[in-house]
């Protein structure tokens, strides 16, 4: 998926760490899920940020402008689905 957040389109997983702190930032919601789920299966912090790539993702298929809570639990499901195969 591409986003024209940037004045032309671009890639979602071309997003370094700090375009993702401006343009998938979590709310305080979603970051707790992010760090338990994190915690709880070790994920890396590189992990954290294919979450955060993925969930804006999520949200410009919705039309979002915001990543939302809903949309970091689907990319944690996915993850999880990944880590399975």
């Amino acid at each position: 998926m591409s986003s024209r957040r940037f004045g032309r389109t671009r890639p979602n997983s071309t997003l370094t760490g700090r375009e993702l702190d401006q343009h998938a930032a979590l709310d305080n919601t979603a970051r707790e899920l992010v760090k338990q789920v994190m915690t709880e299966l070790g994920l890396s912090a590189r992990a954290y940020d294919k979450v955060r790539r993925v969930a804006r993702t999520i949200a410009d298929v919705e039309g979002s402008d915001a990543v939302q809570t809903h949309h970091v639990a689907e990319a944690v499901q996915y993850r999880l689905l990944d880590r399975q195969m």
